[in-house]
């Protein structure tokens, strides 16, 4: 995959497919799980929005959480909590990754004797640092939104709940 630009970071011409809402067992496979955890590695989604998740500068964090935005409220639009879900996650993950990039030199928080490495120490001559808090905010306002949509917050707790029925009718 090319490296992200800013300009081919745009949300989709049409909307993303949405497979969720044609697989049950798809559907209720989706774990929400706590922060980003499953984001890369739950198919055909991670493929589906991976491509619109960028964080490297300014620019292309802006565009890219723009993107991911209307991704996740097409996701929302159409009652498909999985894509929503993992599209909340690729935001989170926007703002996570680039927090750990604006922390540790070279976004690696361990070393590879497992040890949590230092953090910054020198100046940010060349203003790196800071372009990546920039970027992390950016991704924080568009996560924020996520979490209080009140379509969102809706979808989620209906699916919760087809979930258990699911799981309660599909037992061995």
């Amino acid at each position: 995959m090319p490296k992200a630009t800013v300009e081919n970071l745009v949300p989709p011409d049409q909307p993303l497919e949405a497979p969720a809402l044609d697989d049950q067992q798809l559907c209720f496979s989706y774990e929400i799980a706590r922060g980003e955890m499953g984001v890369l590695s739950f198919e055909p989604y991670k493929s589906l929005i991976l491509p619109y998740w960028a964080f490297r500068t300014v620019p292309i964090a802006q565009k890219s959480a723009s993107a991911l935005w209307a991704i996740f409220e097409s996701y929302v639009e159409r009652g498909d909590l999985v894509g929503a879900d993992m599209t909340r996650k690729f935001i989170q993950m926007g703002m996570t990754r680039a927090k750990r990039y604006a922390n540790h030199k070279g976004g690696r928080k361990y070393g590879t004797d497992g040890k949590q490495l230092g953090k910054w120490t020198d100046e940010d001559v060349d203003g790196k640092r800071k372009e990546k808090e920039e970027a992390s905010e950016i991704f924080k306002g568009h996560w924020r939104s996520c979490l209080a949509s009140e379509k969102y917050v809706r979808l989620k707790e209906e699916w919760s709940k087809a979930k258990k029925e699911y799981l309660k009718s599909h037992k061995d």
